[in-house]
C-alpha cells in the first residue's frame, strides 16, 4: 500500500499552537473553568438531592443535564489541558474516535434532554390538572433513558463511518479535540457519502428537536396569553426563562461552528466559537439555573451551612 494512504494508529492535535506565547496563560484559565463547571453542575445536582421541593420532573431532568455537561466537558478539557501544560499533542487513534463517538453522543443527548425538558414545561402550564399524572417517575424514567439511548445509538453511525475512511498523511488535525470536519479532511478518498449521511443523522437529530421545542414554546405562549392576569403570565413565564436560555445559548452556538460553509472550522474564529459550544456552555448552564431560582439557590445555602457547620463542630 502507498505510504500516503496508511492507515495511522495516531494524530496530532494542532490545538492553539499559534498562541503559544499565552500557554500557560490559557492552561491557568482553562483549568479553573474546568473545576468550576464540575463543581457548579456538581452543587446543581446535590442542590436537587438533598431538597425535597426540587424533587419535581423539570429538575429530574436538570441533573441529567448537569450529568451530561459534566461528561461533556471531561471529554474535551483533560486533552486540551495536557496539550497546553505539556505540549503533547499526540493523541490516539483509538482515544481519538472514542472522543468523536461521546462528543457528538452526547451533544445529540442534550438535544433531546432540552426537548424533554420543553415538553415538561408546556404540560406544566397547558394542561396543569394533569400535568402529575403525565410526568410521573416512569415517564421520566422513560424519557431520560430515551433521550441518552437516542444520541449514542445515533453517534455510532457517524462514528463508524469516519472510522472506514481511510486517512492521509500528514495526521495533524487542526483543532483540539477531535471533530468530524478536521478527522474527514485527512481522507485519501472521495468522502461526499459519509459526510452526507453523517450531516443527515447530525442534522435530524438537532432541526427534529428544536422544531419540537419551537412548537412546544407555541403551545406554552398561547397558554400564558389566556391568563387573565400579568402575575399570573409572569409566574409561568418565569418557570421556562432558565430553559429558554439554556436552548438559546446550546443552539446558537451549535450552529455558529456547525453551520459553518465548509472548510471554515481550520479558522482560528471557529476554534474560539468551538470553546464556548465545548467549555463555556456546560458551565453556564448551573449558573443560569441556580442564580435564576430561588429554591436551588435555599438548597444550595442550606448544603454550605450545614458543611460550614459540620466544619466547625470538627
Amino acid at each position: 500500500m502507498d505510504e500516503n494512504h496508511t492507515q495511522f494508529d495516531g494524530f496530532l492535535l494542532q490545538g492553539f499552537s499559534n498562541l503559544d506565547d499565552f500557554r500557560i496563560l490559557l492552561f491557568s484559565f482553562f483549568l479553573c473553568t474546568f473545576l468550576l463547571t464540575l463543581t457548579g453542575n456538581m452543587l446543581v445536582i446535590l442542590a436537587v438531592y438533598s431538597h425535597s421541593r426540587l424533587h419535581t420532573p423539570m429538575y429530574f431532568f436538570v441533573t441529567n443535564l448537569s450529568l451530561l455537561e459534566m461528561w461533556y466537558i471531561m471529554t474535551t478539557a483533560p486533552k486540551l489541558l495536557s496539550l497546553l501544560l505539556t505540549k503533547d499533542d499526540r493523541i490516539s487513534h483509538d482515544w481519538c474516535f472514542a472522543q468523536l463517538y461521546m462528543f457528538h453522543g452526547l451533544g445529540m443527548t442534550e438535544c433531546g434532554l432540552l426537548a424533554v425538558m420543553a415538553f415538561d414545561r408546556c404540560m406544566a402550564i397547558c394542561i396543569p390538572l394533569r400535568y402529575t399524572m403525565i410526568m410521573n417517575g416512569r415517564m421520566c424514567t422513560f424519557l431520560a433513558i430515551l433521550c441518552w439511548a437516542f444520541g449514542f445509538m445515533a453517534s455510532l453511525i457517524p462514528t463508524i463511518l469516519t472510522v472506514n475512511v481511510s486517512l492521509c498523511g500528514p495526521h495533524y488535525i487542526d483543532h483540539y479535540f477531535c471533530d468530524l470536519a478536521p478527522l474527514l479532511a485527512l481522507a485519501c478518498t472521495d468522502t461526499s457519502f459519509t459526510k452526507t449521511i453523517n450531516s443527515s443523522v447530525i442534522g435530524f437529530a438537532t432541526m427534529f428537536n428544536l422544531i419540537f421545542i419551537i412548537f412546544m414554546y407555541l403551545n406554552i405562549i398561547y397558554s400564558i396569553m389566556t391568563l387573565r392576569t400579568n402575575t399570573g403570565r409572569q409566574k409561568a413565564f418565569s418557570t421556562c426563562s432558565s430553559h429558554l436560555t439554556v436552548v438559546v445559548l446550546f443552539y446558537s452556538t451549535a450552529f455558529t461552528v456547525y453551520a459553518s460553509p465548509e472548510g471554515s472550522w481550520v479558522t482560528s474564529h471557529n476554534k474560539l466559537f468551538a470553546l464556548v459550544y465545548t467549555i463555556f456552555t456546560p458551565l453556564l448552564n448551573p449558573i443560569i439555573y441556580s442564580l435564576r431560582n430561588n429554591e436551588v439557590k435555599i438548597a444550595l445555602k442550606g448544603i454550605i451551612h450545614r458543611k460550614c457547620k459540620h466544619v466547625r463542630l470538627s
